[in-house]
């Protein structure tokens, strides 16, 4: 049976038929999970798409190899697959410490946006900030806030991924998101941001 990455079956369902032996099931899969970890590795790389390729290859070799013992139901296939990402990532943060920089290549495309210059500009620069604030925030702020609040997951998701407890991924969100709101609050201006108060 050929399955695509809309179909109704779920990641744990098509991680059993691979494990059986479905190639359709693991490409189904695999449209559906890599996307999902190469967006979170470059978030969590710094925007170094290169590196989150390499990371979002690894993590699904990995799932690879352990689908003909994966048990349903003991864990999500999304939930392992960021775990791995997130170790494979925090390896990579430690062996070279480096700025983020802005890939070229993820740039916005004027033609197919249809913003303004200036706003394409505008954009790239506020991405540019995040991502230099994500970087200056401790590595567990940092995987907790974008996990959270870039990708999405929900607390007790978070607490799994991370092999913390939903009290400490809360506490981790929550100063994560009040330290990068002291990094950004000088750079409102210089990012297009007006403040209210200017109004009056």
């Amino acid at each position: 049976m050929a399955f695509d990455a809309s179909t109704d079956a779920s990641d744990e369902v098509l991680m059993v038929l691979y494990a059986n032996g479905d190639r359709h099931a693991a490409l189904a899969l695999t449209q559906r999970v890599t996307p999902r970890v190469l967006a979170y590795a470059t978030r969590m790389l710094n925007g170094d798409r290169a590196e989150a390729e390499d990371v979002a290859q690894e993590t699904m070799l990995r799932l690879w190899r352990v689908a003909p013992e994966w048990r349903q139901g003991e864990t999500k296939v999304t939930t392992w697959a960021y775990r791995v990402a997130t170790n494979l990532c925090i390896d990579r943060q430690r062996s070279r410490k480096r700025k983020a920089q802005t890939a070229l290549d993820d740039a916005p495309d004027l033609a197919a946006s249809g913003r303004s210059a200036d706003g394409t500009l505008i954009q790239a620069d506020r991405m540019a900030a995040l991502g230099h604030a994500l970087d200056q925030l401790p590595d567990r702020q940092r995987q907790a806030v974008v996990l959270r609040h870039i990708e999405g997951l929900t607390n007790p998701e978070i607490a799994e991924v991370m092999q913390i407890g939903v009290e400490a991924v809360e506490s981790l969100t929550a100063r994560g998101k009040r330290a990068l709101a002291a990094l950004l609050s000088g750079q409102k201006d210089a990012l297009g941001y007006k403040d209210e108060r200017d109004d009056d």
